[in-house]
């Protein structure tokens, strides 16, 4: 009778395994990495990183990295946007979608972080999202926002405080590369950029930049008298209106 009982028990066990792997279902969810007050993060300026986690256990169950284009000018800008309404989701348009095996309603995390062309600007953005096996999430997708700018110092290259003052020229752009420009769709008018001189962890000096009169470009000249070397030299932009900040690559000032 115990024998009897031990195989049946043993039977059940494996049919409860059969059909727990069976009810495993291919769920896509689509992923978009946006940058916030503008376009998609694509291939232009790297594409974006996108990371699907349990986080239940931390397991990275899918990973991608976004490709394409940086979607609709305007469905995303332009148009008003209508509750519902595919903004992002035009042909080209950047995206990562996965396949995931799901057995049972899912509480995931969406990880994204880009520009991945610009590692000095990446940023990161998450969002939980409960997901049911066999209802796809498709369309705009799952949308992750990123604030930022990137900001490029074009010059100086190499800077010396002997100098006495040093010419200054930087790149900045939306975090999916849109350009800025006055009165244009990113307007140049509503940043402040600057170029600051940074020692022992304070800011000791900084100085405006003004728009050069080409798409993303800021020039100005800063003071390097009474310098000792050692100092780091970065360039700034911030829009904190829309909570968009941005800083380049640090560049040491030599003695």
């Amino acid at each position: 009778m115990m024998k009897r009982t031990l195989a049946l028990t043993l039977t059940l066990a494996v049919a409860v395994g059969v059909t727990t792997a069976a009810a495993q279902v291919k769920t896509k969810v689509r992923v978009r990495v946006v940058s916030h007050d503008a376009k998609i993060i694509g291939t232009g300026v790297g594409g974006a990183r996108v990371n699907v986690v349990d986080p239940a256990t931390g397991k990275v169950l899918a990973a991608g990295i976004q490709k394409g284009g940086t979607g609709s000018t305007r469905s995303i800008v332009i148009e008003p946007v209508e509750r519902g309404a595919p903004i992002f989701d035009t042909d080209g348009a950047a995206a990562v979608t996965f396949e995931l095996e799901l057995g049972e309603p899912t509480v995931l995390e969406f990880i994204g972080e880009g520009p991945l062309g610009h590692e000095h600007a990446i940023q990161r953005a998450s969002k939980s999202l409960l997901v049911l096996p066999g209802e796809h999430v498709l369309g705009n997708g799952v949308v992750l926002e990123l604030h930022g700018f990137i900001v490029e110092l074009l010059e100086p290259t190499a800077i010396a405080a002997a100098a006495g003052t040093a010419d200054v020229r930087v790149h900045v752009r939306m975090m999916c590369g849109c350009p800025l420009e006055p009165a244009g769709l990113w307007d140049a008018d509503r940043l402040q950029v600057t170029v600051r001189i940074y020692a022992d962890g304070r800011m000791v000096r900084e100085a405006r930049l003004a728009y050069a009169g080409e798409p993303n470009i800021f020039t100005g000249r800063i003071s390097l008298g009474g310098l000792s070397g050692g100092e780091r030299l970065v360039a700034v932009a911030s829009d904190p209106t829309r909570a968009n900040f941005g800083r380049s690559q640090e560049l040491w000032i030599k003695r």
